[in-house]
C-alpha cells in the first residue's frame, strides 16, 4: 500500500484501487477509482482539482452540499453520505464518521464546522489496513470508538485541532501510525507537524508533499 500526501488535507491511497481524499491544488495524477470529499469548503471540494483526476469510472462519496458543487463533473456517480454509514466499492470498505468543531469559532457560538452540518471523516479499509482521514475536526468523543491502523490528523489549529489537541487525539484513537495534515498551504506550517510528532503517543510519519 502506498499513501501519498498531496498537500493540505489531500491524500492518494493506492493498493490495487486508487482512492483520493480531498485533493486541493494538485497538478493531476492517476485517475481515481474512488474519490472521498469530506465537505464543501473550497479547500476540500475543489471542482477544478476533481476534474483533474476523475473519469467516467470514478465513484465519489461526499456530502449533499459538495454534490451540488460537483454537478458538472464527469464521474460515474456521486453518492451522498452522512456520518455513520458504510459502503463497500470493489472491495474497498468506506465508513463515514463525524467531523466537527467544539472550540473553533468564526464568531461567538458559530463554529467553522458545525456538528449539525454533518461533515465527514472517513475510515477506509484496503486489504485489511484501516486508514482514518479525520477531515476538518476538533478533538471529539466519537474518536474513542475508532479502530484504525493509520490516522491522518489535522494539526494547524486555526479551523481544526492544534498540535497539542491532535496529539491528545492519538491517545483516543490509538493508531499504529499517525500522519499530520492541514498545514503548509492555507494555514499552519511544518512546525505544527513537528510539534505533533514530539507530543503524539504513537509513531508519527511526516510525509513530503507528493
Amino acid at each position: 500500500m502506498k499513501i501519498s500526501w498531496l498537500g493540505h488535507d489531500g491524500f492518494k491511497i493506492k493498493n490495487g484501487k486508487v482512492v483520493y481524499i480531498d485533493p486541493y491544488e494538485i497538478k493531476g495524477g492517476e485517475k481515481a477509482d474512488i474519490l472521498l470529499i469530506s465537505h464543501d469548503h473550497d479547500d476540500h471540494c475543489s471542482p477544478e482539482d476533481v476534474e483533474r483526476i476523475v473519469s467516467e469510472k470514478t465513484i465519489i462519496i461526499t456530502t449533499a452540499e459538495s454534490k451540488r458543487k460537483l454537478a458538472k463533473t464527469k464521474a460515474k456517480e456521486i453518492r451522498v453520505a452522512k456520518p455513520g454509514e458504510k459502503v463497500v466499492i470493489d472491495g474497498v470498505s468506506i465508513e463515514t464518521v463525524p467531523a466537527y468543531n467544539v472550540n473553533k469559532f468564526r464568531s461567538p457560538g458559530q463554529p467553522f464546522h458545525p456538528k449539525q452540518n454533518e461533515m465527514l471523516g472517513f475510515i477506509t479499509t484496503m486489504n485489511g489496513v484501516r486508514i482514518y482521514h479525520a477531515g476538518d475536526t476538533d478533538l471529539i468523543p466519537e474518536m474513542e470508538r475508532f479502530n484504525v491502523d493509520i490516522a491522518c490528523i489535522p494539526v494547524s489549529g486555526t479551523y481544526v485541532m492544534t498540535a497539542e489537541e491532535a496529539a491528545e487525539s492519538t491517545k483516543r484513537i490509538k493508531p499504529k501510525i499517525a500522519i499530520p495534515m492541514h498545514y503548509g498551504s492555507i494555514v499552519g506550517d511544518a512546525s505544527d507537524a513537528e510539534k505533533f510528532k514530539r507530543l503524539a503517543s504513537c509513531e508519527v510519519q511526516i510525509l513530503s508533499k507528493d
